[in-house]
């Protein structure tokens, strides 16, 4: 198989939100012109349809009330009518008003008009033949929206109203042209400061990635600075803590390697120097394989000390539960009992619960049992006890062998640690025990103590909080 190769490298986020960016507004902004053309052209529209009713309105009121300049009477001929409204009439630049006699004779104002509509024979008979007051027709200088009225009487006449109003549309869509115009500038200007704010945005997710790609196994110090608060600053807290994470699980990894390692190393010197060196004589052979045997139970009690204080930097490492200390405390006690030839004591018992790890707790109190029977003699005494109050639940197991030297105190909680003793018991174990009793201690939040003075004993408490506040917490 071959390896993958890294494909081709994407848009860069920056781009995609710039983009994204662009197309939202250039919708947004379109979206507005849009809007804006749809409701200037209903103004227009409206605005025309008023200036023709009021016009009509106006001419029917002048025909009703209206005196005639000359005879000071209303007007009983309509070409007069027609010319005297005309006269007095102001029209506006795109509207043409026009007097239409019944032999075709057209009276019009003495202005220049938009267009020559009087001209426009074809135009005229549409107006004129259309059944309704008003409607549209089309003209060389574009559409007209049209009204008409006719006067009653022997002589009919006919008022028509022209607006032309192509020259509003046309003024709409320079409007939106300008209007589009300023939006492309504002695109640009928005463009140009979105690629500077989202590069700002995202320079620390771009440290990030700076970041991770420097890391190796051997270098995981490095940590991204968190000055802000806000969604990105999160990420980088998350992943300064998944470094913090990965920094543990490599040392205990390195850790488990190196001590396997220097544990280990001298019993399989042993078993490989005596198999080498094993002869054919019967009591030589078994007297090497039980040596060989005892080493490798010795190997196998490291390796499995050494998996427990790997485990023990798991979250899962204790599962915290509320359990009655009292019942506990003779739990343990009946176990130790069975340690060894010596003087157990029940110092003292808690009564109450406290949400602990049973399980871990009796796994560490029979490891300073174990300790304690090897550092005192047969018939020598060793105490049991637990007490417990409102904050704290305290173990411990007290001895009457010679204690831990001044200079030891501090070292033995280390791995691979043996205390000097008093010189008159060999040393055994891996030195194992209390790194062990140590990490189940911190997995519940609590501490181990040394007591006692150097000739007079050993005293080791477990301090643990009560209700089980500490990392091994479950929710």
């Amino acid at each position: 198989m071959t390896a993958d190769r890294p494909g081709r490298p994407g848009v860069s986020a920056r781009l995609r939100i710039l983009l994204w960016l662009i197309v939202v507004m250039a919708v947004a902004m379109g979206s507005v012109a849009l809007a804006v053309r749809a409701i200037l052209i209903a103004e227009v529209e409206n605005d025309s349809v008023q200036l023709l009713e009021q016009e009509a309105r106006e001419f029917e009121q002048f025909a009703r009330e209206g005196l005639d300049p000359e005879t000071g009477r209303g007007f009983d001929d309509p070409g007069r009518l027609l010319y005297t409204h005309l006269r007095r009439q102001h029209a506006d630049d795109d509207e043409l008003l026009l007097g239409v006699m019944a032999d075709g004779r057209i009276i019009r104002q003495d202005r220049e008009g938009p267009y020559d509509l009087q001209d426009d024979a074809a135009a005229m008979r549409r107006i004129l033949a259309a059944r309704g007051p008003s409607g549209r027709t089309p003209s060389p200088a574009g559409e007209i929206r049209w009204a008409k009225i006719e006067t009653a009487g022997p002589r009919p006449a006919t008022f028509v109203i022209a607006y032309f109003i192509e020259r509003d549309f046309a003024e709409v869509d320079q409007m939106v042209r300008v209007m589009g115009g300023v939006s492309a500038l504002a695109l640009l200007g928005g463009a140009g400061i979105g690629w500077i704010v989202s590069g700002r945005i995202l320079a620390p997710v771009r440290l990030v990635r700076r970041t991770a790609a420097e890391i190796t196994e051997q270098d995981l110090a490095r940590r991204i600075p968190v000055q802000r608060r806000d969604d990105v600053g999160e990420l980088a807290a998350t992943f300064n803590a998944m470094l913090d994470r990965l920094d543990r699980a490599f040392a205990t990894q390195r850790r488990f390697v190196d001590d396997a390692g220097h544990e280990l190393r001298t019993p399989i010197t042993i078993v490989r120097g005596h198999l080498e060196l094993m002869g054919d004589d019967p009591a030589e052979r078994e007297e090497t394989m039980r040596l060989v045997s005892d080493e490798l139970d010795r190997m196998s009690r490291i390796v499995e000390d050494l998996l427990l204080l790997a485990k023990a930097e798991r979250p899962d490492f204790v599962q915290l539960q509320w359990v009655p200390v009292t019942e506990l405390t003779s739990d343990i006690y009946a176990k130790v009992r069975a340690l060894g030839d010596r003087e157990w004591v029940l110092d003292g018992i808690g009564e109450g619960e406290a949400r602990v790890d049973p399980q871990r707790v009796t796994q560490a109190v029979v490891q300073l049992a174990q300790n304690a029977v090897q550092h005192t003699e047969p018939g020598g005494t060793v105490r049991v006890g637990s007490a417990l109050d409102d904050e704290r639940a305290r173990f411990w197991v007290a001895d009457s062998g010679p204690g831990v030297r001044p200079e030891d105190r501090e070292r033995i909680f280390d791995r691979f640690a043996h205390g000097g003793g008093s010189g008159r018991r060999p040393r055994t174990g891996a030195g194992l025990g209390l790194a062990i009793v140590t990490a189940i201690a911190a997995g519940h939040g609590g501490t181990v103590r040394l007591g006692g003075e150097y000739g007079k004993g050993a005293t080791f408490e477990l301090d643990l909080p009560r209700a089980g506040r500490g990392k091994g917490q479950n929710p």
